[in-house]
């Protein structure tokens, strides 16, 4: 259901990384008529190789995988659009407006916010993402053992990142790139402690190997250092600004403040995956897409009507059931048969 008239749906995810997926994955399937819109790009498309995802081989690219996902949950009946949401606004019937920029605007009951952050990348020269080039510690450290690692930076998370990685290699400097160090007296006193060398000349130029891999730097006192790959820790610039305008609270480095299933302080709006606090990993962001989802067909699905809107609404009229929309009926049943039909080839 990519191309799609309906302008009114029950949820909408804004955002089309893992997390924003899978909790549009879970409320399609819970019944909730359920519409994604996506800019495009986002941290999970510029992996190479996937790894630390239980099922998923290292040799599936980020694309590859996104682009199942998207798959998968238009053939469970969720609407996938390509566009950029500019604003939201609250209706006076607790219903939500997103305005989009291809003109098609949308109405929804809920809205999960999976904008994610765009990590601040330093100055080049620099190696290709994923190729010498690595953001996610959890997901590469393991590919660096008995490397020679840089880690770029010269505040206090840059120095963790460089002690952390002796528990990977013996091999590990800290590149401050001419920069002053930021880090704490702790935190120096803890340098000291370790055998990293800390490089403070720019880096003026880079090697790469055959296969696209960084080799090293030049620096520019003349130096050349082999390095296998390494991290840079410049911090992160979270795509706050829908959170924001909706008066959604913010924690100090820019999250969103959300629960244990997504919910904001922003009645109908959850938020998920690298928006909020935690660890920036696929599963992580699987699992709380998974969990804002269900939360929200907690909140919105129709039956069991409790003693109160029995007492208002009267007893459940056959004609009532089920609650899930006619288009999602008719999905529902054509993927059965399509299931139906390529088992009964197999056998």
């Amino acid at each position: 259901m990519t191309d799609s008239d309906q302008t009114t749906y029950d949820v909408a995810v804004v955002g089309g990384g893992p997390a924003g997926l899978t909790a549009a994955l879970y409320t399609t399937r819970l019944g909730h008529d359920t519409v994604i819109v996506n800019r495009g790009g986002g941290r999970a498309a510029m992996m190479q190789d996937t790894h630390n995802v239980i099922g998923i081989t290292e040799d599936v690219s980020g694309v590859e995988f996104l682009q199942t996902a998207q798959q998968q949950v238009q053939e469970y009946g969720a609407t996938y659009r390509r566009g950029f949401v500019n604003g939201i606004d609250r209706r006076d019937d607790e219903r939500f407006h997103l305005a989009v920029d291809d003109g098609d605007d949308v109405d929804v009951r809920r809205v999960v916010l999976a904008t994610g952050f765009s990590d601040v990348k330093p100055d080049p020269p620099l190696p290709p993402t994923g190729r010498g080039l690595h953001y996610c510690l959890h997901c590469d450290a393991y590919m660096f053992v008995d490397e020679s690692v840089y880690v770029m930076g010269h505040g206090d998370s840059a120095a963790y990142v460089a002690m952390i990685m002796f528990n990977f290699t013996d091999e590990v400097d800290l590149l401050t790139r001419g920069d002053d160090p930021t880090w704490s007296d702790e935190t120096e006193r803890m340098l000291d402690a370790h055998p990293i060398d800390v490089i403070d000349e720019q880096i003026t130029g880079m090697n790469r190997g055959p296969d696209g891999w960084l080799e090293s730097f030049e620096f520019e006192d003349g130096s050349v250092r082999e390095y296998r790959g390494g991290f840079p820790m410049y911090g992160s610039e979270y795509n706050n600004a829908l959170a924001a305008d909706l008066g959604c609270d913010l924690n100090d480095d820019g999250t969103v403040v959300a629960d244990d299933h997504g919910r904001t302080s922003v009645d109908g709006v959850h938020a998920v995956g690298d928006l909020v606090q935690g660890h920036n990993q696929i599963p992580v962001a699987m699992g709380q897409g998974a969990k804002a989802g269900i939360a929200i067909h907690m909140d919105l699905r129709a039956f069991p009507r409790s003693v109160d809107e029995i007492e208002a609404q009267g007893p459940v009229d056959p004609d009532e059931v089920p609650a899930v929309s006619q288009s999602l009926r008719e999905t529902a049943r054509a993927f059965r048969e399509a299931e139906a039909a390529e088992s009964a080839a197999d056998d």
